[in-house]
Parts: structure tokens; C-alpha cells; sequence
């Protein structure tokens, strides 16, 4: 005979796993924080969506980190037109946005969102941190902290960086495709130090990138990353518009003695930029979930991160213009 389990039950069944401690309590209590973030329909293929293309992989060598070089895939959406300038984002950490089977997806997003006339037609351009000849590419397993130059492009507060995106990368996407030279109309973004990475190119170089996509942003002292919220206050706003996303059970930087690390605290250091970049007037929009330190809610949310960031395409209101009301069709070729 099948038993129901009334509140009153689960309950009593979870205080007495709390009387008998151990991991059953934790988990009487305390889901997988990732386990209710799944990715939406805008994230996966769709039926009768035009599918971009993608051309890659690329090389570059790097001038402002002599003897790396950076990998990177360009996404050409099938609305593209030969020599009509297109929208850009570029996605810091490239392989992870890419992955087909990731928590990302950005391709497919970007597929179903320009068809629907919801992100303008764009490029995009996914790009790996720098790494020597002789090591490995970085995976969804092995990001590079450990074995590339990570750790050194995205979590320093200098411009080398953002010289890489701005003065090595773009030119040579450029060659092959019309980019926009608005600064409105290009975007970058990442996750954890990719997040941080993406708003340094910004603060650097906001008349070449005003959008900003931040994904479990590393704004904490691993390479002083912390200082932002301060240094955001003191310094003349910016034209930069930044979606930020964090969890509460992100790295919290409670250490097994009991001590505790605000500065490497992660989801206390989002929350401090969100305030200091709201209290400063920035065009700031955030999203603090339950989430660990990874992409499972970045990735359900980012079709709204993007269309937030990408709000202000022109738009017509004639009802007669039917152009505007229909999908946005592929180019001839």
C-alpha cells in the first residue's frame, strides 16, 4: 500500500536526520542549489530557426602577452549581409559559450533571438584565454586557471587585456566581417574571472564596448579584483550598461578553520558592485539566485541577459511594416 508522506512527516523525518547528522541532513534540508536552474526553448535548437554558422578555430599570437596565443571561433549569424555592419558580442572563455551540450549555448540564443527580431543581427566572437604553443586548449573541465595564462589576462586590473580584444582581435574579425564601429553596438561578456575580464575591457575602452554580461562575476581579490566597487565610485561614470548574475551559494570563502575572507567572498563582492554601480547611476540589472560558482543559472537566464543588454536596437512601429513584423530572414547569398 502506497504510504503519503504528510508535512508533518517530512518533517519529523528531517529532524531526525538532523539528530543523526551527516550529509542526510544537508540534503533533508538543502537541495543541489543548481538542480532547479534547466535551460529554456531560447537556448536550444528550435524548428524552422535559420542556424548561423561557425568558422574556426582561428589563432592569434598575442603582442600584449608575448608568446600566447588566443584561440577563437566567429559566429555569423544567417542573417548577416556581405558588408552591412552587424552587431558584436564577444565572449570571453569561447569554448564554454560554444559547447553545444554546455549550460550556455550563446549559438543557439543568438540563433532563435535574431530570428525573432528580439537581438539585432550580430557577430559573435568566442575567444579562449592566451596559452604558450606547448599548452593545452582550454575545456569545459580544465577552463585554463591551471594551465594557461588565465589566471593573469582576466583577473589583473591593466589594460593588456583589453588591448588583446581591442587592438589584436578586432582588426582581425574586421578583415573578414562589417562590425559596427558604434560602441553602443558592441557587447562582451564571460563568466567568474571571463565576467570580470569583460568589464575591465569595458572600463578600459568604453568607447569601443558599453555592454557588459557578467556571469558569477570574479570580483574578489584574487588579483585585487575586489577594489572595483571603490574605484566604480570614485572615478566619472561611464557609459557602460552591465547585467550582472550571481548565487547565494557561490564561493563564500568560509574556510574549514571557521575563519572567513570577505574579500574573496563571491556573491557578497556581486551584490557590493551592484550597489556601488546603482548608487553611481549606471544602467545596472542583476539577478541573485541559489546557484554554486558555475553557469546552471547564467546559462537558463541568458537569453534575458542578452535582450536587456540588447534593449535599445531600433525598432519601427509602423503596423505597416511588414518587414518589421515578420522573422528576420536569412540573407541571400
Amino acid at each position: 500500500m502506497m504510504m503519503k508522506t504528510t508535512r508533518r512527516g517530512w518533517m519529523m523525518a528531517a529532524g531526525a536526520a538532523i539528530a543523526a547528522g551527516g550529509a542526510a541532513a544537508q540534503d533533508a534540508y538543502n537541495p543541489n542549489p543548481d538542480a532547479f536552474y534547466h535551460l529554456g526553448p531560447d537556448s536550444l535548437p528550435q524548428d524552422g530557426v535559420p542556424k548561423g554558422t561557425i568558422e574556426g578555430p582561428f589563432h592569434l599570437d598575442s603582442k600584449a602577452y608575448p608568446g600566447t596565443v588566443h584561440t577563437y571561433w566567429i559566429y555569423v549569424p544567417a542573417q548577416y549581409e556581405a558588408g552591412k555592419a552587424a552587431s558584436l558580442m564577444v565572449f570571453n572563455d569561447g569554448q564554454a559559450f560554444l559547447a553545444p551540450e554546455g549550460d550556455l549555448r550563446a549559438t543557439n540564443v543568438m540563433d532563435n533571438l535574431i530570428w525573432r527580431r528580439e537581438l539585432p543581427v550580430m557577430i559573435g566572437v568566442f575567444v579562449n584565454p592566451g596559452r604558450r604553443p606547448d599548452q593545452p586548449e582550454a575545456t569545459l573541465k580544465e577552463w585554463g586557471d591551471r594551465t594557461s595564462n588565465r589566471p593573469t589576462e582576466y583577473n589583473t586590473l591593466n589594460d593588456l587585456y583589453a588591448r588583446v580584444i581591442v587592438d589584436e582581435l578586432m582588426p582581425e574579425v574586421g578583415k573578414q566581417y562589417a562590425i559596427a564601429q558604434d560602441p553602443e553596438r558592441r557587447g562582451i561578456g564571460g563568466a567568474s574571472s571571463g565576467a570580470i575580464a569583460a568589464f575591465t575591457v569595458a572600463w578600459q575602452w568604453p568607447d569601443q564596448f558599453r555592454k557588459v554580461l557578467s556571469i558569477v562575476g570574479s570580483f574578489t581579490n584574487l588579483r585585487g579584483g575586489n577594489a572595483y566597487p571603490g574605484i566604480i565610485r570614485s572615478a566619472e561614470k561611464k557609459p557602460i550598461r552591465i547585467y550582472l548574475q550571481d548565487g547565494r551559494n557561490d564561493n563564500r570563502a568560509l574556510r574549514p578553520d571557521g575563519t572567513y575572507d570577505q574579500t574573496r567572498d563571491w556573491f557578497y563582492q556581486n551584490v557590493e558592485m551592484m550597489k556601488a554601480l546603482t548608487e553611481k547611476g549606471y544602467e545596472v540589472n542583476y539577478a541573485f539566485g541559489m546557484n554554486r560558482h558555475g553557469s546552471k543559472m547564467g546559462g537558463a537566464i541568458l537569453p534575458d541577459m542578452m535582450r536587456w543588454l540588447w534593449r535599445d536596437q531600433p525598432v519601427s512601429t509602423d503596423p505597416k511594416d511588414a518587414v518589421e513584423r515578420g522573422y528576420a530572414a536569412p540573407a541571400k547569398h
